[in-house]
């Protein structure tokens, strides 16, 4: 008969029991999160975002969602127009959240400031305020985001990512009302406070590719859609920023919806 000893199933008291993640039963793990290496926000080149907002607990929110993603780095913050020029001068930055009221001044002033040092910078506002006059201010200065304060269905940092990458990043509740503005356009009503726009004619393939542009794909996605080239996509956005006399998708988007292209 053999004196070995089997081996125990009983943990030692000494050592931590290993951590086992369970599922219930029938369902798999969810998948981890791929991120395209075409895509701009590579951990090894982050994006870079200042933000601005006076309400301290927001702003607090919001930092801390961009500071846990990987994919984006927060080069400084602030809570006024004084700390947002500063910031503006003095740090290299690719996406600038905003809000709209802040204690010394108007965050447009700072939006205008920002496409005159940074034209190639995309902005983020965020704000309480969802009226039509100033969702659609922000756009005409060349924001490319609107979030409401305290929305439901939104990331920040998935905004982040969303308008350096060549979409627009708005509050699903406002993209509702786009839509409806559309349906009304589509029908020949018109909304009552809607003022004369500039009318500009585009093709049905420009259409098209502003269409997959109002729904957040990136040229890369829109070119793999509609079976076209790269270079044809954003060759067809330049032809729209020219017909619109606009400087960002976000205009683009907003302007075609109110004249009734999309």
């Amino acid at each position: 008969m053999s004196d070995t000893i089997p081996p125990s199933d009983t943990p030692d008291p000494g050592r931590m029991p290993e951590r086992r993640k369970t599922n219930p039963p029938g369902l798999c793990p969810p998948p981890e999160p791929l991120w395209p290496h075409f895509l701009t926000g590579q951990e090894d080149a982050p994006v870079r975002v200042l933000l601005i907002d006076d309400d301290e607990f927001m702003r607090r929110v919001i930092a801390q969602e961009l500071l846990s993603d990987m994919r984006i780095q927060l080069e400084g913050q602030g809570s006024s127009v004084r700390d947002g020029r500063r910031l503006l001068a003095t740090h290299e930055f690719d996406v600038l959240m905003v809000d709209l009221r802040l204690g010394d001044g108007s965050g447009f002033d700072l939006i205008r400031e920002a496409r005159k040092l940074h034209r190639y910078c995309e902005i983020i506002v965020i704000s309480a305020l969802e009226d039509d006059a100033h969702v659609m201010h922000a756009f005409e200065l060349g924001a490319t985001g609107y979030l409401l304060k305290h929305a439901w269905l939104q990331s920040f940092a998935e905004a982040v990512l969303q308008v350096v990458n060549g979409g627009a990043a708005i509050t699903p509740k406002l993209t509702r009302r786009l839509l409806t503005r559309m349906n009304l356009h589509g029908s020949g009503e018109r909304p009552a406070t809607e003022a004369p726009l500039r009318e500009a004619t585009l093709t049905a393939r420009e259409r098209e590719v502003l269409r997959f542009v109002a729904r957040g794909c990136v040229s890369k996605e829109i070119s793999m859609r509609l079976g076209i080239s790269g270079q044809t996509v954003n060759a067809h956005i330049k032809n729209i920023y020219k017909k619109l006399h606009v400087h960002s998708r976000a205009q683009a988007v907003s302007l075609a919806t109110h004249t009734g292209q999309l």
